[in-house]
């Protein structure tokens, strides 16, 4: 049997032991690979006009060319605005309701892009007085997030960023969202989930959803009354700002398993309502998917697994905030080693073809045995 080579620019003990375990040689990003485990930014050298790198037959790599359609902020938003628009036309024309159709689409908070909006924004901002979120979009881990909630604020705030926005308004750019205030909590504290959704191809579209995830806690109960919106340890719950807290418990990393929370739920909500909860994401996964479809460009060499992020309100209506290209591999936890572990154990169980061998001609139908700790979400079996 062919000997597999892989390359990886992503030091993670998760990754790496996988590979080790199989048998794998390291090789360098020069030499000959089967698979490459890459960062972003090298699968954008890789993917770029001007390295014109031609995949061989039997080579595969973590990201599809076009990720960030579904992983960058605003383009994420200018996507679901499309699909969404394309949707409620298709139905007005097939003379079938679309206030249903209007009503599950409506999956992501009312969201601006700025600059480009800014104007529309202000005229919401007046119309609904609230909190906002802003958020820049090429930026992760909680990194310049901030609440704002006068209307003064977010003019000042623009006006000092107008030197910015005009050197580079795509770089530069942020999105505005409206806060959601009545977040579900649990022992009074706010928390999202991460699910990871593994994607061996868009056209036709195969997604499948890996059954185990976890809630991120935040350390500092949370109050929508808070007069200080600035303590972001009540209402940001990613790990690399709920670590600087003092209340944050290092031991379980602030986290709950998502069967946890399932139990959690079923036994104060109910197991109808939990079940429709988790139903209710996996279509706002699969409407992501959908939006993103067509300008993703049909690479048999690519896979990606992405990590999604959900909040749910108090009416248990669940949102998506964000889609992650490169969701963290670390571990602080060891439940936290034991998910990842399997996670990348899994992906690969599914990703290669019975021989064990990387190879782009396979029709990526995995056996149900590779399968075992996931859920498909879709399954095309043409290319639509």
């Amino acid at each position: 049997m062919k000997s597999v080579t892989y390359c990886c620019d992503v030091n993670r003990p998760a990754l790496l032991s996988n590979f080790e375990k199989r048998g794998w040689t390291h090789v360098g990003p020069e030499d000959k690979w089967n698979l490459y485990w890459a960062s972003v930014q090298t699968c954008r050298m890789i993917f770029s006009a001007e390295s014109n790198y031609r995949f061989k037959e039997d080579q595969i790599i973590n990201h599809f060319s076009k990720h960030y359609e579904l992983t960058r902020k605003d383009l994420l938003i200018r996507n679901m605005r499309r699909y969404k628009r394309e949707s409620l036309k298709y139905e007005k024309l097939s003379n079938t309701g679309n206030d249903f159709l209007k009503s599950s689409l409506d999956i992501i908070p009312t969201t601006y892009i700025l600059p480009a909006d800014y104007n529309l924004c202000l005229e919401e901002f007046r119309k609904n007085p609230s909190i906002w979120i802003i958020k820049p979009c090429g930026k992760s881990q909680g990194t310049g997030i901030f609440l704002i909630d006068k209307l003064y604020k977010l003019k000042k705030w623009f006006n000092d960023q107008k030197r910015y926005f005009q050197k580079s308004p795509i770089n530069n750019s942020y999105i505005i969202s409206r806060y959601i205030e009545n977040p579900l909590l649990i022992c009074g504290k706010k928390f999202d989930l991460r699910l990871y959704v593994l994607v061996t191809s868009f056209h036709p579209l195969k997604a499948y959803q890996f059954n185990y995830g976890f809630c991120r806690f935040c350390s500092v109960k949370y109050n929508s009354h808070i007069d200080n919106i600035k303590n972001l340890l009540a209402h940001l719950t990613n790990v690399s700002i709920q670590k600087h807290g003092k209340e944050y418990n290092s031991i379980n990393g602030g986290k709950w398993s998502t069967e946890n929370l399932k139990l959690y739920l079923t036994s104060t909500k109910g197991e109808k309502n939990t079940q429709a909860l988790f139903e209710k994401i996996s279509w706002i996964i699969v409407q992501s998917l959908k939006a993103v479809r067509g300008v993703m460009s049909s690479d048999k060499h690519s896979f990606e697994c992405y990590g999604y992020d959900i909040i749910v309100d108090s009416d248990l209506k669940p949102w998506l905030i964000e889609v992650n290209a490169s969701p963290s591999l670390s571990y602080t936890t060891t439940s936290d080693r034991m998910l990842k572990s399997k996670l990348i154990e899994s992906i690969l169980s599914v990703i290669l073809p019975p021989s064990g061998v990387p190879n782009s001609k396979w029709d990526k139908n995995p056996s149900p045995d590779a399968l075992s700790n996931f859920s498909v979400l879709i399954k095309e079996n043409h290319v639509k």
